[in-house]
């Protein structure tokens, strides 16, 4: 299989190069202003909100499949428009299209998220990739659009970076907005299973566990060993921020039809 990974310089783009790279397939990978780090993968630059060079590039390269995931938080043209010009240069390919998208598509509710739940967006990044999805799914209707949430791991991870932040007085980590992270390994396994899959529509893959960003936070203290009793642990609904609170995903459906376990964040980050 010939795979491209759009937004390859990211975290999440260089694990599943990493993962495809391993497995023996042919990999390409775009980046913009930063740099794939993987050893074996064929780097172009891109800017995605250039839709005449991503189909220029998409038709050089012919690849079976395709993964999406660039975004830039606050610039809708790389979010939104960048995802439909990936998902016109795909389909006018005939590449199978695994889109990323993100739970910053709800509103917040108590009750957890189903993978066919629509998007209900309350600020402008979750308005953007609520966008994104929209043009995907009328662009490409076979494609995967799979919904996920906090991606964790190493201290490259931005999730971690940040509780380390907060843990350091720099940050602060709010006690009611809750979400359920996932592991960048097991979200890139999926991800590459669905590249060979014919899922169609969202696919919520979180992982099991809902914890609050404070809570979170407290579990990377144990984690690295740091103290947290400096550890600034507001609210949202006080703080006057926009955006979801609580979203829980319901990944029930993508831990049945996915081969790979997703581990939730009590067990990543045990002491």
């Amino acid at each position: 299989m010939t795979l491209l990974v759009v937004g390859a310089s990211g975290y999440l783009g260089g694990e599943v190069c990493r993962q495809a790279v391993a497995a023996g397939e042919r990999v390409a990978g775009t980046y913009h202003s930063g740099r794939i780090e993987v050893p074996g993968v064929e780097a172009y630059r891109l800017d995605v909100t250039d839709r005449a060079a991503v189909r220029a590039l998409v038709a050089r390269l012919r690849p079976d499949a395709v993964v999406g995931t660039p975004y830039r938080y606050g610039q809708w043209a790389v979010t939104a428009d960048g995802a439909a010009h990936v998902a016109y240069a795909s389909a006018e390919a005939g590449a199978r299209l695994v889109h990323v998208s993100s739970d910053a598509v709800h509103a917040g509710r108590p009750e957890p998220y189903a993978d066919d739940d629509e998007p209900e967006p309350v600020f402008a990044y979750g308005a953007a990739k609520a966008a994104a999805e929209t043009a995907v799914r009328a662009i490409d209707p076979g494609a995967a659009l799979v919904r996920t949430s906090l991606i964790v791991g190493d201290e490259r991870s931005k999730q971690i970076r940040l509780c380390l932040d907060a843990l350091a007085g720099r940050a602060t980590l709010f006690t009611d907005e809750l979400r359920c992270p996932v592991h960048v390994a097991d979200l890139a396994a999926a991800v590459l299973h669905l590249a060979c899959h014919r899922y169609a529509g969202p696919l919520n893959v979180g992982g099991p566990d809902a914890v609050s960003r404070a809570a979170m936070g407290r579990l990377v203290a144990a984690r690295f060993g740091i103290d947290p009793a400096g550890l600034k642990t507001p609210t949202l609904a006080a703080s006057g921020l926009v955006r979801p609170a609580q979203v829980r995903l319901d990944s029930s459906r993508a831990a049945a039809l996915l081969p790979i376990r997703l581990r939730g964040i009590r067990e990543l980050l045990a002491p």
